[in-house]
C-alpha cells in the first residue's frame, strides 16, 4: 500500500487533470476504513459522454506520466461511468445522470471527505 502522502499527491494530480477538462462536482472520500486496500475515492461529473471520456483519459494520462500504475479501467467504451483504479486512489468519472442515479455519496456517507485544492484560472487584465 502506498503512503497517505502519495494518495494525497495522486488525488491532487487527478483533481487538476479533471478540472482541466471541465470536470465538475468533485468530491473526494476517505474510504480507507471500510476498504482497507483503498484510501480515496474521487467522484467527478462530466456533462456528456465525450466529456466523461476526455476527463478520464486526462486523469489516467497524468497519473501514468507521474509514475503511478493503473490497476484497472472500466466503462471507457460507453463513457457513462468510467472507473480508474490506481490502487490507493479510485476515480469515478460519471455522466451527470449516472452520478445522480448511483449516488455514491449517499452509499459512502459515513466516510469523511478529503480536502484538495482547485486551482483558479489566471485572469487577464
Amino acid at each position: 500500500m502506498q503512503s497517505p502522502e502519495t494518495a494525497a499527491d495522486m488525488l491532487q494530480l487527478a483533481v487538476d487533470a479533471a478540472v482541466s477538462k471541465g470536470g465538475e462536482d468533485l468530491v473526494a472520500l476517505n474510504v480507507s476504513g471500510p476498504l482497507p486496500l483503498v484510501d480515496i475515492f474521487l467522484l467527478v461529473t462530466g456533462n456528456s459522454e465525450r466529456n466523461v471520456a476526455a476527463i478520464a483519459d486526462e486523469i489516467e494520462d497524468k497519473l501514468i506520466e507521474s509514475g503511478h500504475k493503473r490497476v484497472r479501467r472500466e466503462g471507457r467504451a460507453e463513457a457513462r461511468w468510467v472507473l480508474l483504479d490506481f490502487g490507493d486512489l479510485i476515480v469515478h468519472v460519471f455522466h451527470s445522470e449516472e452520478r445522480t442515479y448511483y449516488d455514491l455519496e449517499r452509499l459512502w456517507k459515513d466516510c469523511p471527505t478529503v480536502p484538495f485544492e482547485i486551482a483558479q484560472p489566471a485572469t487577464q487584465d
